[in-house]
């Protein structure tokens, strides 16, 4: 997963709205007019969203039984041999390439998954207590689930998940690295190497966190389970897919209090110095279309009007020319988020704040707020409100002086949360029957032939069986899983010194991209993708050359699973 990808996205959209004017507003002025454009103070942060508030901030949620012994941990997590031995482990980790191709075999056939014999004979090696004092069941030989059994069997158990495999390394790119891309070295500030980011970094903070409570003898009420899948970066079927069944054949369906996997951070605004965190608890769905035309082949020399290559041309124009209506919907995830910001982000322009506001019941001021966010930026915010689409590949031809007999295109799409594969194909089918027709071919959309023609044929299909629809959305409730959650992100944050704050405000997020979250529905109903990353944590992000991460930011990783695991060990839910 393109791990931060939702999350950037999103600060680039706050950027515009941080810079509006009241010139951006004039055709959606408030008859009542705007009185006045300063925000409210740091100091007025605590009284937002008490009372009628349409986003609760939960205090920050410290562990009270066992507060001794998080101070204690928190204490240790601060020495530097401490700081040390946890580098070395992200590096070593690192330095196992466990890259994973889209190409890849079954496992047990196709050798390139034998790297992963290595990472575990190193994972057995390194975190010898969780292997020998937990249960650990392998699932499909690579994927890993760790036991760990709670003492009170009325409580569900909560789930932890990160994978085991990176992107590969584009050979091509390997001159441009500042260290080799699986040095896993430390140079004084970042560890560097694929799978920093995304995500060996999340496991092992995961495993340590498990480690050190182990090791001052804490028992967990709560069943903690840690579930490591092999192949999210290819889709998860062999990895996540078959650790899913497993879990749902041991643990029922929604048979667990909540899940927290990678997915966005946090960022910090520099003005009024607020932390703004951002769960992702929902997904946009995806699929992947291919457009075929065929028409008759022959010699080049003798071209008909239009070749296969052409009128696919003419196909791609129309679905570019014909993008999907973005909606900005009152039960969506992006309306959260905007509500969030707009009442605990102290710089926002008040007229936009006000604008927020009245869209909880005036539809014209739901569409105008639309609209608005459309302008300021219209790729951005229409990724965040609605379906795109984007022709990813191409192919057809085969020599210079033969007609191409066939040419075809793949189209991408993330599905908003309003639509649903259905959706996708009926806009696209609605789109292209006019195509056909124009170049009087037959149309053929997902196996119904919708129309015929004489000159060859046009059809639409899924591609590589590939298709999901948009994730459940976790509920955002003031009290429960997600007040959990927020209260741990600002407990931590709040006690960091790497990433000092006045205030800490926690917004829910649609997440653009799929994480191996997609087969888990069944498991919870209260699933988070979150990693207790900054926007300045990373060096370059994830899936590209340089790949780093902030050294001390892996630390505070550690404390913050071992603060959630403490607090919701102590949590009714």
């Amino acid at each position: 997963m393109t791990q931060l990808f939702s999350f950037f996205l999103l600060l680039g959209g706050l950027s515009s709205v941080l810079a509006l004017t009241p010139d951006s507003f004039t055709t959606f002025k408030d008859q009542a007019g705007y009185h006045t454009n300063v925000a409210p103070g740091l100091s007025s942060l605590s009284s937002l969203g008490v009372v009628g508030s349409d986003c609760p901030q939960p205090p920050a949620l410290h562990p009270r039984k066992n507060y001794r012994l998080n101070n204690w941990l928190n204490r240790l997590y601060g020495s530097e041999r401490f700081k040390r031995n946890t580098y070395k482990t992200i590096g070593d980790a690192i330095k196992i390439p466990t890259e994973t191709y889209d190409d890849m075999g079954p496992v047990g056939k196709d050798h390139r998954w034998e790297v992963f014999d290595e990472l575990h004979e190193f994972l057995e090696d390194r975190f010898e207590r969780l292997y020998s004092e937990l249960f650990v069941t392998k699932v499909n030989d690579y994927g890993l689930v760790f036991h760990w059994q709670g003492y009170d069997k009325s409580l569900q158990p909560i789930l932890l998940t990160a994978h085991q495999d990176v992107v590969p390394v584009d050979t091509a790119t390997i001159d441009e690295w500042k260290e080799e891309p699986f040095s896993g070295r430390y140079d004084g500030t970042w560890i560097w190497g694929r799978g920093s980011c995304d995500d060996k970094t999340s496991l092992i903070a995961i495993m340590i966190a498990m480690e050190e409570l182990l090791d001052v003898g804490f028992t967990p009420k709560r069943t903690i389970v840690l579930a490591s899948g092999f192949d999210e970066e290819i889709g998860g079927k062999a990895g996540a897919g078959q650790i899913a069944h497993y879990l749902e054949d041991e643990y029922g369906q929604d048979g667990f209090a909540m899940l927290v996997d990678e997915g966005p951070g946090f960022f910090t605004l520099t003005g009024p110095n607020l932390i703004v965190a951002e769960p992702g608890t929902a997904e946009k769905g995806n699929t992947d279309i291919v457009i075929e035309v065929s028409t008759p082949g022959g010699h080049s020399s003798v071209p008909p009007e239009h070749t296969s290559i052409g009128i696919l041309s003419s196909a791609v124009v129309a679905i570019e020319s014909t993008p999907h209506t973005p909606e900005l919907l009152r039960d969506g995830t992006p309306f959260a988020t905007y509500q969030c910001i707009a009442e605990h982000v102290p710089n926002v322009p008040d007229y936009f704040r006000k604008l927020v506001k009245r869209t909880n019941e005036d539809d014209e001021a739901l569409n105008q707020l639309k609209q608005v966010l459309l302008d300021l930026d219209p790729a951005r915010n229409s990724a965040m409100l609605g379906t795109t689409q984007a022709v990813t590949l191409i192919g057809g031809g085969i020599k210079v002086n033969a007609l191409p007999e066939s040419a075809s295109a793949v189209v991408n799409h993330r599905i908003g949360q309003h639509s649903s594969v259905a959706g996708v194909r009926e806009h696209l089918t609605e789109v292209l029957r006019p195509v056909a027709a124009a170049f009087d071919l037959t149309l053929d959309a997902f196996g119904v032939q919708e129309a015929t023609g004489s000159s060859g044929a046009l059809s639409i299909k899924t591609a590589f069986g590939s298709f999901l629809e948009p994730s459940p959305v976790t509920p955002t409730r003031s009290s429960g899983p997600y007040a959990i959650l927020s209260g741990t992100i600002k407990a931590v944050l709040e006690g960091s010194k790497v990433h000092p704050s006045n205030d800490v405000v926690v917004a829910p997020l649609l997440a653009l991209g799929n994480t191996d979250t997609r087969y888990y529905w069944n498991l919870t109903k209260h699933i988070f993708r979150y990693s207790h990353f900054g926007s300045k944590d990373f060096y370059n992000g994830a899936h590209t050359v340089n790949e780093a991460v902030r050294a001390e930011a892996v630390v505070e990783h550690v404390r913050f699973m071992t603060t959630l695991i403490l607090n919701l060990d102590e949590a009714s839910i």
